[in-house]
C-alpha cells in the first residue's frame, strides 16, 4: 500500500509493516494506529479530483484507506449517507446551523457497514474464507451482510440480550450465530478464542486498527458534503470507542492533506448506565483522564452497552485532542431523542443511533454550544433495528400526552365517517 507507512502502537510507538493484519502491539499489547504518507496522498488527491468522481460510496476515498492495490471491493453501496440541514430541530435547540448525518440508510442500516466493508475487502485479499466478530448487534449484521455479498462465510458471537431484529438480520444473511449466555465482555473473549483457534479473519473493530479507517469515512463525507468546511462540533454516540476514534481520525487526515483548515470539537455521548469512557474523562485530573474502569451494561442502547471498551485509549485521545465535551444521558432522554428526531427531522434512529442527538439536546440546553456554531449530529443506526424500543418511545409520548390532558396520535375508531369527522373536530384536525 503506497499510501500507508505503518501500523504504530499508540502506547509504546512500536511500528509494524502495513498490511500484515497485526492487530495489537506484540511488545505492550497496545492498540495500533494506521499511519499514512500524507505527502504522497497530497500528490494524488484534491478537491477537484473528488468532485469529478462518480462513485458515491466510501471507495471514493481510496487514497485515504488501507486497501491494497487490485483488491476486490464489496459490491454493496456503503457510505455517502445524506446530511440533512434540520432547521426545525435547530430552532427547537437554539442552533442556527444544525445538520443530521443519517447513517441508518447504509445497506444493513448502520454506520458499522463502513468498517465491515474494509474487513471483508481485507479478508478476501488475505485469502480468508470466513470472517468473525463479537457484537451487540450492528457490527454483526453489517459483517454478515458484507460477507454474504462477497461470497464469504461469517461467524457471529452476540450476547443473548441482542435485539431480535438484529439477530434476524444475521440469520437472513446466512451467518452462523452464537448467542452467548453472558455480557458483551464474555462474548468478546469467547469470540477472540475461537478466532485464534480457527484462523478466521478478525472483524472485532475494538482491536483491528484497519476497521476504524472505514468508520472515519463518515467524517470525510461530512466535510465534502459541507463544501470542505469543517463543523465546529460533531456529536457521536460512544460504546467501545472505535467510532469516535474513527470520526476524529477522519478529520485529522483531511486536515493533514489540506482539505480542511480546522478541526471540530467532538461531543462524546454515552448512556448514563454505561459510560466508562466519559467517566474516565470526568474523573481525570491535571489534564489526564483517570483509568477506564468496568461498568455494568445498564442501558437499552444495546449497540453502545460496552462495559469494558477495548478501544478506550483511542476514544480518550480523540476527546482530549479535540477539546471535546462529554455528556451522559438517561434511557428516558434517549427515547425522547428518538421521538424528537422523528417528529422534527423525519429521521428514525435506534436508541444507540440517536444517543449523540440526545447528548446534543442536553449540551444545547446547558448553553455549551454557541447558537451560530456549525453542528453535526451523527445518527448511527436505523430505528427498525430495535422496534421494541421504538414502541417504548412512541408509547411514552402517548402516555405523556394523556397525562397532560392531551390525546394520543393513535386513534382507534369504528369504520364510520361521521365518527371520524366528530373525532377530527374534537382534535382540531382538518
Amino acid at each position: 500500500m503506497r499510501n500507508v507507512k505503518a501500523a504504530v502502537c499508540i502506547k509504546c510507538g512500536a511500528e509494524y509493516a502495513a498490511g500484515n493484519d497485526t492487530y495489537t502491539c506484540k511488545k505492550c499489547g497496545g492498540v495500533l494506529e494506521i499511519v499514512y504518507d500524507y505527502d504522497y496522498i497530497k500528490s494524488q488527491l484534491n478537491r477537484e479530483k473528488l468532485a469529478a468522481r462518480k462513485d458515491f460510496s466510501i471507495w471514493r476515498y481510496l487514497e485515504l484507506l488501507p486497501i491494497e492495490e487490485g483488491s476486490r471491493l464489496g459490491p454493496l453501496r456503503v457510505g455517502w449517507s445524506p446530511l440533512y440541514k434540520t432547521e426545525k430541530l435547530g430552532e427547537m435547540l437554539g442552533l442556527k446551523n444544525l445538520y443530521v448525518k443519517d447513517d441508518g440508510i447504509n445497506p444493513t442500516s448502520s454506520l458499522k457497514d463502513r468498517a465491515s466493508a474494509i474487513a471483508v475487502a481485507r479478508a478476501f485479499h488475505a485469502g480468508k474464507d470466513t470472517v468473525a466478530c463479537s457484537s451487540t448487534g450492528n457490527a454483526a449484521s453489517s459483517l454478515a451482510g458484507g460477507a454474504a455479498a462477497m461470497g464469504l462465510k461469517s461467524v457471529i458471537f452476540v450476547p443473548e440480550r441482542a435485539p431480535q431484529g438484529k439477530v434476524t438480520q444475521l440469520l437472513i444473511f446466512g451467518a452462523t450465530v452464537i448467542s452467548v449466555k453472558g455480557n458483551y465482555e464474555e462474548t468478546f473473549r469467547l469470540s477472540a478464542a475461537a478466532i485464534e483457534k480457527y484462523g478466521w479473519y478478525n472483524r472485532n473493530a475494538a482491536i483491528n486498527p484497519y476497521l476504524s479507517e472505514g468508520k472515519k469515512t463518515v467524517s470525510l463525507e461530512i466535510a465534502e458534503q459541507l463544501g470542505f468546511k469543517a463543523p465546529d462540533y460533531v456529536a457521536i454516540s460512544v460504546g467501545d470507542g472505535c467510532t469516535i476514534a474513527g470520526v476524529w481520525k477522519g478529520f485529522k487526515d483531511l486536515y493533514a492533506v489540506g482539505l480542511i483548515d480546522k478541526l471540530p470539537r467532538l461531543i462524546s455521548v454515552q448512556a448514563g448506565g454505561c459510560c466508562p469512557v466519559n467517566r474516565a474523562i470526568e474523573r481525570g485530573a491535571n489534564g489526564r483522564p483517570a483509568p477506564i474502569e468496568w461498568m455494568d451494561e445498564n442501558t437499552l442502547a444495546d449497540s453502545i452497552a460496552v462495559g469494558a471498551p477495548r478501544n478506550g485509549d483511542k476514544a480518550l485521545a480523540a476527546i482530549q485532542e479535540s477539546n471535546g465535551i462529554t455528556i451522559n444521558v438517561s434511557d428516558e432522554e434517549i427515547l425522547a431523542a428518538m421521538r424528537l428526531l422523528g417528529r422534527s427531522a423525519g429521521v428514525f434512529g435506534e436508541p444507540a443511533g440517536v444517543t449523540g442527538t440526545a447528548g446534543l439536546v442536553k449540551a444545547a440546553g446547558q448553553g455549551l454550544i454557541p447558537a451560530d456554531a456549525l453542528v453535526v449530529s451523527v445518527v448511527t443506526g436505523n430505528g427498525l433495528k430495535d422496534v421494541v424500543s421504538a414502541q417504548k418511545a412512541a408509547s411514552a409520548a402517548s402516555g405523556t400526552m394523556a397525562a397532560n390532558g392531551g390525546a394520543s396520535n393513535l386513534l382507534r375508531i369504528a369504520p364510520d365517517m361521521a365518527l371520524l369527522t366528530e373525532e377530527f373536530s374534537r382534535r382540531g384536525i382538518g
